[in-house]
């Protein structure tokens, strides 16, 4: 298992993003969580397997359907701490 460390850029928050990542991230079977930054920008960390994740990166470029999403930089990390579920943090 790996870490992604992500950062969303665009209208991303207040369009039901992170619920869309939540979603994203449970069918796709990974543990971490999402949450909005106080610079408009969204944070995601996931953990799985490498393609599981590469997958969850086109779902992220994606975005729900009123969000707009300009750019996602990408992280790849060791896992540090393990997480349980996905959570979206507030």
């Amino acid at each position: 298992m790996i870490e992604m460390h992500c950062t969303i850029i665009g209208n991303v928050q207040g369009v039901r993003y992170r619920d869309f990542v939540q979603v994203s991230a449970g069918q796709l079977g990974l543990v971490g969580y999402v949450q909005n930054n106080p610079d408009g920008t969204v944070t995601v960390v996931a953990q799985g397997l490498p393609e599981t994740l590469k997958e969850m990166v086109e779902y992220l470029h994606e975005g729900s359907l009123q969000a707009k999403v300009e750019g996602v930089a990408v992280e790849w990390r060791t896992v540090d701490v393990t997480y349980d579920d996905f959570s979206v943090f507030h």
